[in-house]
């Protein structure tokens, strides 16, 4: 394992931890409006992928997408500005914790319609198919997704098309409520490819190394121009849907024992233990986690608020009569 790489999978998944943590703070405090959806367990599906990506490559997220944008480089503090509905947020404070975006990283938004990424990211991969460029659209989708006509849809275009994309199932086995086994025939979501003569894999969604390279394996397979790819990441989230969702269809035995599997305490203790990063290191990277999500909180909390918020939204009527008779 690369050092450089284990500090920076090290980094990222404690500031994916912290930055929630810090957003269900303020959240709590009434600093964050509307929906917010959070990603504690699922850290190694993010940090994972995104790494094993190019920066040529497009990324499609869902609306639980915060740490999706900070791996992808957004900065902390334009992230936090824009959960906060700020003008310095990375959407203009317009978009919110739903609706993050970046053109000049490639990051294309988190969309807040369940099935939303599919006809997103394939368009976005038909655009390159057609350019014939060498990048690869990353789309992110949840278990709940799967069962969403536009999955479908999606899938046997791509396929039929062999466009570059490689589709990403975060499966928390939970949807928003409802445990897969209650409500699809096929819950091996990876298994569904095959109706499509489409290549699939299921891999560890908990284990930040096994990510990476399978999306590496994933990637190279598109690049090399066989179509599209479903990875399917088993995963666990460790709040509700939402924070509005106590969780309370989840016993707290399970819940206890999958904190027995902590993607991000797992692999801080594999990098000491294999010698990847020492305990000075350590406690480096984590005085920088820290400052980075307290600065971002500062950045947020003192940023204008947008100055015209129906820019775009309303349009002058036009008089169809003007100049007639």
């Amino acid at each position: 394992m690369n050092r450089e790489l284990s500090r920076r999978f090290l980094y990222d998944m404690m500031l994916a931890r912290q930055f929630e943590q810090a957003a269900a703070d303020e959240y709590a405090q009434g600093n964050i409006g509307g929906f917010l959806h959070l990603y504690p367990g699922e850290e190694a599906v993010a940090v994972g992928s995104l790494h094993a990506a190019d920066l040529g490559d497009y990324v499609v997220s869902t609306y639980r997408e915060h740490v999706h944008a900070l791996v992808r480089g957004i900065p902390a503090r334009e992230v936090m500005a824009e959960l906060f509905g700020k003008a310095s947020g990375c959407s203009g404070g317009y978009g919110g914790s739903m609706h993050l975006f970046d053109h000049a990283r490639r990051f294309l938004g988190g969309y807040a319609i369940v099935g939303e990424t599919f006809p997103i990211a394939t368009g976005a991969a038909y655009w390159l198919k057609m350019n014939g460029a060498s990048d690869v659209v990353l789309c992110f989708f949840g278990d709940g997704a799967a069962n969403q006509g536009t999955f479908h849809e999606c899938l046997n275009m791509a396929a039929l098309w062999r466009l570059p994309v490689v589709f990403i199932c975060e499966n928390n086995h939970y949807q928003i409520g409802t445990e897969i086994h209650r409500h699809s025939a096929v819950a091996e979501i990876h298994r569904r490819a095959c109706a499509y003569g489409m290549d699939s894999r299921c891999v560890d969604g908990m284990d930040v190394l096994a990510v990476h390279d399978a999306t590496r394996e994933a990637l190279r397979h598109v690049r090399a121009g066989n179509g599209p790819y479903l990875l399917e990441c088993e995963t666990y989230r460790y709040r509700g849907h939402s924070m509005a969702d106590p969780g309370s269809y989840r016993s707290a035995l399970e819940v206890e024992e999958l904190h027995t599997r902590d993607p991000v305490e797992t692999f801080r203790a594999r990098a000491r233990s294999e010698g990847w990063v020492s305990a000075e290191e350590l406690e480096t990277l984590e005085g920088q986690v820290r400052e980075a999500v307290d600065e971002a909180v500062r950045f947020a909390a003192q940023s204008p608020e947008p100055e015209a918020l129906a820019d775009g939204v309303y349009h002058t009527p036009i008089d169809l009569y003007a100049g007639r008779p």
